[in-house]
């Protein structure tokens, strides 16, 4: 149970003044909690006796309304204080998360379903956040208060009866721990469940134009109406583990409530306590019941938080499998694939094979091939997104292992094939680029990438919503705005991957010509389908099965008759062979 709290201490440590106030005060109001059961034995003795005057009763009321108010005082402070804490020990988990999340390589998200991630952030996250609010808060509330408690039923009525109405209380937390390591594993059942089906909830999500095209509807619901069923059946388990809880908290109670009764009265008979004292100590007992419940939903509490944070570590602690070690800083950005070959993690075949690339800076390198050929293989190696594989990968005289990959990435502006947009505006997905652009710069980026005549005729212009992943906007419009994305950050290396695919012609002529015009003497670098783009580059390139078949200039490849030239004579044909 206490493994959750053990790898807190940390947190705990670094905020041992918060929980040592917390401490102090919870025992202050514990003492008070215990003295209204004092005033009413007295005044049930001073009645018994005839001693009661209206000036006593005034007293002990006055004194009981303070110690009300004293009480909510103080349980109020040391309430706020507590979950203070779990919202602030919440906050750096969920930061931690993120930062995980925004530096992990790709090969995470492979491994690593996006819904089970999400479900480990949000519902694992809740429980821990329950675990160090409720959950400390009955751990510290139930033992100090039942400590105080039993002292008070010790002190000012009977040991002797103290000890017999308590023997029930080893037994139930025998029983409760049991129970706990059962709502443990029952809870990581559940959790796992839960993840299933988030992910399946996202598939759903992003694949319902699909699912309606194919009429899957039907058979999509059932199979979503399974991973519920599943999810609510582990759920519904560790509920009743849960619910054995209370009964076997009353139970024990009502036990030590009939030895309080049976033997409290012997006792009274012999002249050893009185009639108040009895009373004083069965509202003792009665005060017990709450601590007894807490322990109950303390082993509940801890073991689900034990288990979600079991979760969430082992996200936080999975190492990324691309050494950012490097601390040199690339300044020119001539580059050299020197025999590079490279296999992804998860393959079974090598994806690149022994690539020799020679780019010095302000050269334009087309990439070109068949779908499925290498050639965005080819770009994450640049980019820095997998663990490098054999050969070297040089830029500006340097290992691309020797590099920092954040300051290899400030060099790079990459348009990819998702074109990806946040569900913002038009400008903010531009800016994102380079948040501190001018308004010129961000108006040249738009020109440049041929967005501008797109831009006049939507109603609200810079300021209209793209909606989520872009969905209001076309193919051509969502590459273009990718594109001056990448434009606006004016970066020393452009890569543009099949990000022209869904323009025209036309358009596509138009954007080439900018770039070639505003990138001269930086480095651009295209992968395309369509051959038309790459016609002026310095050095194409022609990827098939992760090799180079083809490497010249557009005029020497066309001289090969190869894949090159029989594509290009195609195209110029308009498809007829």
């Amino acid at each position: 149970m206490f493994e959750f709290l053990f790898k807190l201490k940390w947190f705990f440590k670094e905020n041992k003044g918060r929980y040592i106030s917390i401490l102090l005060v919870l025992l202050i109001v514990n003492v008070l909690e215990v003295i209204p059961a004092q005033l009413i034995g007295r005044a049930i003795d001073f009645i018994s006796t005839g001693e009661i005057t209206t000036m006593l009763m005034w007293q002990l009321i006055s004194i009981f309304a303070a110690v009300i108010l004293l009480s909510y005082t103080g349980g109020f402070l040391w309430q706020y204080l507590l979950i203070g804490g779990a919202v602030k020990i919440e906050s750096i988990i969920r930061m931690k998360l993120m930062r995980k999340f925004l530096m992990m390589s790709p090969s995470f998200f492979e491994k690593n379903k996006t819904g089970d991630l999400m479900a480990r952030a949000t519902n694992d996250l809740r429980s821990v956040h329950q675990a160090t609010a409720w959950g400390v808060l009955t751990l510290i509330d139930s033992t100090t208060f039942m400590g105080t408690i039993i002292l008070a039923m010790g002190i000012t009525v009977s040991w002797e009866l103290t000890f017999y109405a308590l023997l029930p209380l080893p037994l139930l937390a025998v029983i409760e721990a049991k129970l706990g390591r059962k709502i443990n594993a029952a809870h990581k059942e559940s959790q796992e469940a839960f993840s299933h089906m988030n992910d399946s909830v996202l598939e759903v999500v992003e694949g319902v134009r699909l699912t309606r095209s194919y009429v899957q509807e039907e058979p999509e619901g059932e199979r979503f109406k399974g991973m519920t069923d599943s999810y609510l059946n582990k759920f519904m388990k560790v509920e009743r583990l849960d619910a054995l809880f209370q009964p076997l908290t009353i139970i024990v109670t009502m036990i030590s409530f009939m030895v309080a009764f049976g033997y409290g009265a012997v006792l009274a008979n012999r002249g050893v306590i009185t009639v108040g004292d009895i009373v004083t100590f069965n509202i003792y007992l009665n005060m017990l019941v709450w601590p007894m419940f807490a322990l109950g939903m303390l082993f509940n509490i801890l073991q689900r938080g034990n288990a979600s944070l079991t979760r969430i570590d082992t996200v936080l602690e999975t190492e990324d499998d691309v050494n950012d070690d490097g601390s040199l800083i690339v300044q020119d950005t001539d580059m050299n694939f020197d025999d590079v070959s490279f296999t992804y993690p998860l393959s079974t075949c090598q994806n690149l094979k022994s690539i020799n690339i020679e780019l010095e800076s302000g050269q334009t390198l087309g990439i070109a091939g068949k779908t499925g050929s290498g050639k965005t293989t080819l770009i994450k190696q640049l980019l820095k997104y997998y663990p490098g594989g054999e050969g070297r990968l040089i830029i500006d005289g340097m290992d691309v292992a020797e590099l920092s990959r954040v300051q290899l990435r400030e060099k790079i502006g990459y348009v990819s094939q998702e074109n990806i947009l946040f569900s913002r505006t038009v400008e903010q997905n531009i800016r994102f680029g380079k948040p501190e652009a001018t308004d010129e710069e961000l108006m040249e980026a738009i020109r440049l990438s041929a967005f501008d005549s797109d831009l006049k005729r939507m109603p609200e212009g810079l300021g209209t919503m793209v909606g989520e992943k872009g969905i209001a906007l076309s193919g051509g419009q969502k590459q273009r705005i990718s594109i001056a994305r990448s434009l606006i950050k004016n970066p020393d290396i452009m890569i543009l991957d099949d990000a022209l695919s869904a323009v025209d012609a036309k358009t596509e002529k138009r954007i080439i010509d900018n770039i070639r015009e505003s990138r001269k003497g930086k480095t651009t670098i295209i992968v395309t389908h369509r051959l038309s783009a790459i016609t002026h580059a310095d050095i194409i390139i022609v990827m098939d099965d992760g090799e180079i078949a083809e490497i010249g200039t557009h005029t020497e490849l066309m001289q090969n008759n190869g894949w090159y030239s029989t594509q290009s004579m195609y195209y110029q044909t308009g498809g007829v062979s």
